[in-house]
């Protein structure tokens, strides 16, 4: 295993004091392991927490900052955060107006959200949950009940994260959560493993031949393994599993993500074929992006997310942002 490390046991807060020292827009709790925005919270806006296990950044602490999340909690690598930071989190965001937890499904992290949401429902903080289940490669996998919340995540919290920003209530940007969620569908595809640091192996093997379709950002197994092939018939795998499952037409917003050890040259190969994909169907990749947003460390591979858009969810996506992974209109 090469790795830039210090130390298996404190991977998370070494990147933690580097988020601190990097951004100062953001104020990070070390001791805790929350990183929030430098003006949490705002009276007024409804606050938007998430998080997950290290190790898919820069989801989510990359997404903390105006128009985003208020506050992220990073648990240890590919492990959930616990209830004390999660409730931690909640209370520092919380500016009168409730709060949104946003869950990407996997049992641990349900779990645990819930759990914080009733702690902090007990000290007077109004919480709200959304629970993000986009991926169509596999239901019930080895960390989930159902399906598993993967690159949907990124526009939950950006469009959520606008219309908190307006003063909207709580139960207004759940709704508008919910639908961003509703709205959208991912499938990933590994070409190699990846090495979580405490293992020092990789988590599962493949050949040089082989692909993984269907891969979860954990290394979750996918639906099959298929040989290597030209990045047309990859790409059109992944968008017939999305398109069977909800099918696409209209204006669409489109991230083709990498998982971390993807050079970006071959993610733009990947675009140019789900653009095709979806002009052949009769659909517009109106609002795109291209890179590394919801990762899995080293692995070498990508993901499709698609969502089904209408006017205001694309004014809202179009809404100003300022984080360390995302920013425009600012």
């Amino acid at each position: 295993m090469k790795k830039l490390i210090n130390s298996v046991d404190s991977v998370v807060t070494d990147a933690l004091r580097g988020i601190a020292a990097a951004h100062p827009s953001l104020r990070v709790d070390i001791e805790n392991k929350v990183v929030f925005r430098a003006d949490a919270p705002r009276p007024g806006k409804v606050g938007l927490v998430s998080g997950g296990g290290s190790g898919h950044e820069p989801l989510h602490g990359g997404f903390v900052g105006h128009g985003m999340l208020d506050a992220a909690c990073p648990g240890e690598v590919f492990t959930s955060p616990v209830p004390d930071q999660l409730i931690e989190a909640t209370k520092g965001v919380d500016g009168g107006a409730g709060v949104l937890h946003i869950v990407k499904n996997y049992t641990g992290d349900v779990l645990n959200f819930e759990m914080a949401a009733e702690l902090s429902g007990d000290e007077g903080v109004e919480v709200a949950t959304v629970l993000v289940n986009d991926d169509v490669a596999v239901q019930d996998s080895l960390f989930t009940a159902g399906r598993r919340g993967t690159g949907a995540t990124l526009f939950v919290e950006k469009i959520a994260g606008a219309l908190a920003e307006t003063g909207a209530p709580l139960a207004e940007v759940a709704r508008v959560a919910r639908e961003v969620n509703e709205r959208s569908r991912s499938f990933g595809v590994a070409l190699t493993p990846c090495t979580v640091p405490a293992a020092g192996k990789p988590t599962f093997e493949l050949s040089d031949t082989e692909i993984e379709l269907g891969i979860g950002i954990h290394g979750e197994p996918g639906r099959t393994r298929a040989p290597l092939r030209e990045a047309r018939e990859i790409v059109r795998v992944a968008m017939d599993a999305i398109d069977a499952d909800l099918p696409l037409s209209g204006e669409t917003l489109v991230m083709v993500n990498g998982m971390g050890g993807t050079p970006l040259i071959e993610l733009y190969i990947v675009f140019a074929e789900v653009e095709a994909y979806l002009r052949d169907k009769g659909a517009t990749a109106v609002r795109s992006l291209v890179g590394n947003y919801v990762t899995s460390l080293d692995m070498q591979g990508f993901s499709v997310t698609t969502c089904s858009l209408t006017g205001e969810l694309t004014r809202l996506w179009d809404a100003p942002v300022e984080t360390p992974a995302l920013r425009w209109g600012r």
